[in-house]
């Protein structure tokens, strides 16, 4: 009975070790054929399919027939439409179509018009397209009588540009995602780009002059690099030149707080409703939703146009740092008005308009870049952290933490080791049984 036992024992022990080898073979298996997991921190949305479909409808449509697309809250694609023709075109694309009056045409006539208005510092106006009008805010520190102007130039237009007050002062943001200091402030990495030559930081043009020397730390020990290029106000960017010409280990991902990254994969053009996410030094990372585009900031230092404006909020010590969207970057930040406790709106420089003005690309994972308004599945195009920002995947993660990981191969490659020893275990321990078994015959045998 003894024997019989052993047997069934020995027996199970290597029907476990083989079923554990097939286990772990098929999670290996899995994991390399599945997509490889970036570093990411970061909630991944689904709208920039949705994005696509609408920008490429209102482009065949023209301005005239159109007044701007956006996401739903489903993800869909929605196209504003003056006339029944186009809507039809909308719905055959897929997408849905809401009828409005005023075209696009009308509303960047409008823009127009407050443009060539005197200028209000304080008073900031954008395109909602969802609302099919032309949004003008003044914050608290508009005087009664400039306010009063600018709302007589707004109801010379028409009933579609809608004036509103609002909490908080529209400034510039110093800081942001990972510091960087000069005599001139502190302020923050954006994202790491390339002229093919030399690396750079792109960050917010206010941050500081042409001329400006950047550290990393506060006591002056570590020298980022030298601000080569810019424009604000007008628009918000600016070109730091790293002082060795490379950006060095981490460039293609965006830190976003807790030794935690992002890996970013193209750069792209944002939608009205998309959920986007920005990372500062003072509030961390923080998601929201675009709620208009092209818009128009009158700063104390002066106007800048073209900006997205979003809910995200922000608070000083934000600003130039990344505005980014499933993967792709999107700005950097510009300023705004509010905080994280209250909320408010926040205005980003957009990155492609940027790069193409400075001529320079993303630094993408294994090769130079990326054109602007690209993608690389497969490949990592650069985020933004200044060099030596832990990440996971990057020096940040313990050995251990990966391979328990189940998006890696580590839990695999585990149990095929585990079956292994346990096999090779089962067989050893039978051989030496049966050793000892025919040493005890053997010697009763000569007896």
């Amino acid at each position: 009975m003894r024997h019989a036992r052993r047997r069934i024992v020995r027996r199970v022990a290597r029907l476990a070790a083989v079923g554990g080898l097939l286990l772990g073979a098929t999670m290996v298996t899995r994991a390399v054929a599945g997509e490889p997991p970036g570093p990411s921190a970061a909630p991944r949305t689904l709208a920039q399919s949705a994005s696509g479909t609408g920008a490429a409808l209102v482009a065949r449509l023209g301005g005239a027939r159109t007044a701007g697309h956006w996401v739903d809250p489903d993800g869909r694609p929605v196209v504003a439409v003056t006339d029944e023709s186009a809507a039809d075109a909308v719905r055959r694309a897929g997408a849905t179509a809401k009828t409005v009056r005023h075209s696009m045409s009308e509303l960047r006539s409008a823009a127009s018009a407050l443009r060539a208005a005197p200028q209000v510092p304080g008073t900031a106006w954008a395109l909602d397209y969802r609302a099919n009008e032309v949004v003008v805010r003044g914050d608290r520190t508009v005087s009664g009588s400039d306010w009063s102007r600018l709302t007589g130039v707004a109801e010379s237009i028409g009933g579609f540009v809608r004036t509103e007050r609002t909490g908080g002062t529209f400034t510039t943001r110093l800081n942001g995602a990972e510091p960087i200091l000069s005599t001139a402030g502190r302020c923050s990495a954006g994202f790491n780009v390339t002229d093919g030559t030399r690396n750079f930081v792109l960050t917010a043009g206010h941050c500081g002059p042409t001329g400006s020397v950047w550290f990393g730390d506060g006591a002056g020990d570590r020298q980022i690099g030298t601000t080569v290029a810019g424009s604000f106000p007008g628009d918000d960017f600016s070109l730091v030149a790293y002082a060795d010409s490379e950006a060095g280990d981490g460039a293609d991902v965006v830190a976003v707080g807790d030794g935690k990254g992002v890996r970013i994969t193209g750069t792209g053009e944002p939608a009205v409703g998309q959920r986007v996410f920005r990372s500062g030094s003072t509030s961390g990372l923080r998601g929201g939703r675009v709620t208009a585009l092209d818009a128009t900031v009158n700063y104390p230092e002066g106007r800048v146009t073209g900006l997205i404006e979003t809910d995200v909020c922000a608070e000083p010590g934000d600003s130039g740092g990344p505005l980014f969207s499933e993967g792709l970057a999107l700005g950097v930040t510009s300023g705004g008005s509010g905080d994280c406790a209250r909320g408010g709106t926040t205005f980003f420089q957009p990155l492609p308009e940027a790069m193409e003005s400075l001529g320079v690309r993303l630094i993408v994972s294994g090769r130079e870049g990326a054109a602007a308004g690209t993608s690389a599945p497969g490949g990592a195009v650069a985020g933004g952290p200044v060099p030596g920002a832990p990440v996971p995947g990057a020096g940040g993660t313990p050995l251990l933490a990966r391979l328990t990981d189940r998006r890696h191969l580590g839990p695999g490659l585990l149990v095929v080791a585990g079956s292994l020893v346990a096999l090779v275990a089962t067989r050893r321990i039978r051989t030496e049984q049966d050793r000892k078994a025919y040493r005890r015959r053997y010697s009763a045998m000569w007896g």
